[in-house]
């Protein structure tokens, strides 16, 4: 009796819901990508179909601006794509970066998974694999990163993300030399947290089958070739169909190095329960980056979910969605920032 009451009781104590499955969750308020995820999944779809549809329609979206097409113009004013696509089941991933040209990233990326040996193609060669496979070559700028673009020129280039280095004396901005004795200010992740919001998201079915998946364009203002957490597995997201599933939003180029998502679904994998396995992750990196932006949603195997944030200005409260057999509809969910 005492065991039974004291299981209800942790059980009560979880603050984000009941453990119910089939399940959908991902980053940030992308309503319209957990809608489509979970009717890939109501469908008949697999938990692979529920992701790359999720993170299609919110690369078909442009979601906030910070996926998809004619977002986030990097240094040179062009949008490149990162994305990521893991089967939990296999533990097989594909992902792509510094993709150009092609719209559907989350669909490049699967394609590695199911037509090669391979798991990240970068650049131009992963621009040429995606064409190869059938994938249409479009231009992805759109007037709004043109504009996002003449005005960051316009702006002496700043704010940017270059550190330790000077532009040419006779230009405004590039090209960059090492100058020791030149210091910047603040990295422009401080300038604007919503310059980089990848989707993550988490799927997993009745017959315990799990996926998880990014998608994003990545840093307004970049420097060129720079590839962020969201393809990267275990730091953009990580899934396992015998622990559960994880993904990540925010600053990738700090929070990659902490690997995040494998972290959290190990932590699974050890009993742990998912709004605290999140906080650990985010708790890792904030003990060496206090001022960090970003967030971590988790998912374990019996459909319990949470998710953590580093408290920022500008972020004191992370949104999130969630779809499941409980709720059967997309449910916008929040947890405070610690």
């Amino acid at each position: 009796m005492f065991t039974f009451l004291l299981i209800c009781t942790l059980t009560s104590l979880l603050p984000l819901g009941h453990a119910s499955l089939p399940l959908v969750i991902n980053t940030w308020p992308f309503k319209n990508a957990t809608a489509a995820a979970w009717s890939a999944l109501q469908s008949g779809g697999s938990v692979l179909d529920a992701v790359e549809r999720g993170c299609a329609r919110c690369e078909m979206e442009q979601c906030d601006g910070s996926v998809g097409y004619g977002g986030s113009p990097d240094e040179s004013g062009e949008t490149t794509l990162d994305a990521l696509i893991m089967n939990g089941d296999t533990m097989e991933v594909g992902a792509v970066a510094d993709l150009r040209r092609i719209k559907n990233a989350i669909g490049v990326a699967r394609a590695v998974m199911e037509h090669t040996e391979h798991t990240l193609l970068v650049g131009e060669s992963a621009s040429v694999f995606a064409e190869n496979m059938g994938f249409i070559a479009e231009d992805l700028t759109t007037n709004k990163s043109v504009n996002i673009f003449s005005e960051w020129l316009k702006g002496s280039c700043q704010p940017n993300y270059r550190k330790n280095v000077s532009p040419d004396p006779s230009k405004s901005c590039g090209p960059y030399r090492p100058k020791a004795t030149w210091k910047q200010s603040k990295r422009a992740r401080h300038a604007n947290i919503h310059a980089h919001d990848t989707i993550g998201m988490i799927a997993l079915d009745r017959d315990g089958h799990a996926a998880a998946g990014t998608s994003t364009n990545g840093l307004t203002h970049k420097v060129p070739g720079r590839v962020g957490d969201s393809p990267i597995v275990g730091a953009g997201a990580y899934v396992d169909s015998l622990a559960g599933g994880a993904a990540a939003t925010g600053d990738g180029d700090v929070m990659m190095r902490f690997l995040p998502s494998y972290l959290a679904v190990e932590l699974m994998r050890a009993g742990v329960d998912p709004s605290a396995a999140c906080k650990s992750a985010i708790s890792r990196i904030k003990r060496h980056y206090s001022e960090f932006f970003g967030a971590i949603i988790c998912a374990n195997t019996t459909g319990h979910y949470g998710a953590a944030c580093n408290k920022v200005p500008g972020l004191t409260k992370f949104h999130f969605m969630v779809a499941n057999s409980e709720t059967n509809t997309p449910v916008l969910k929040s947890v405070d920032c610690f």
